[in-house]
């Protein structure tokens, strides 16, 4: 009979194995299907609650040379474009390229409109700066994705990767190529 821990340990083990086989492409495709929702919302006049807060950015940005209709079509067609494009798994390293400089442009509202981001500057944010802030986790997605676009991949069992340095890095070396990963 087998004991608790076994059971357990059996089910742990597969349901491990499930996360490394397809948490990549979850996250990629509810990224994705975040970033088309909200690209499409700013489509839509007054829909997006940060539309006015992209079209100032961007104006501030662009020394005003970019008018507010072409700044928020092209913030619009921006995050549509990544998620669609995170969705189909296509064209990945422009993807995670625009998705990375898009969100770290959405970081500068933090700095050039910072009384509007914080009530207690740098401390507490407001909704909006809040908003803004978790773009840095999407900053993290775009790098963890960007880590799998050449064939990267998450291995539940740490037991193969040890098998795989064995065979492909030399020894007396501390460093773990790429392609070692199965």
């Amino acid at each position: 009979m087998k004991t608790i821990n076994t059971v357990y340990d059996q089910v742990d083990a597969k349901i491990t194995n499930w996360m490394a086989r397809f948490s990549i492409v979850i996250l990629r495709v509810s990224v994705g299907f975040i970033f088309l929702w909200f690209g499409l919302l700013k489509f839509c006049p007054y829909m997006s609650m940060e539309q006015d807060l992209a079209v100032r950015t961007i104006g501030l940005v662009s020394l005003g040379m970019v008018p507010s209709n072409v700044a928020i079509f092209m913030a619009a067609s921006c995050e549509c474009f990544v998620g669609i494009g995170l969705i189909t798994g296509k064209f990945m390293r422009l993807i995670l390229i625009l998705l990375v400089a898009h969100m770290f442009c959405t970081l500068i509202p933090l700095v050039m409109f910072h009384q509007e981001m914080f009530t207690i500057f740098p401390y507490v944010p407001t909704l909006k700066g809040q908003y803004i802030l978790k773009n840095i986790i999407l900053i993290s997605v775009g790098l963890v994705l960007g880590a799998t676009v050449r064939g990267g991949i998450l291995v539940a069992e740490p037991a193969l990767i040890s098998q795989t340095q064995k065979r492909i890095v030399p020894k007396n070396t501390n460093m773990m190529p790429a392609e070692a990963i199965p």
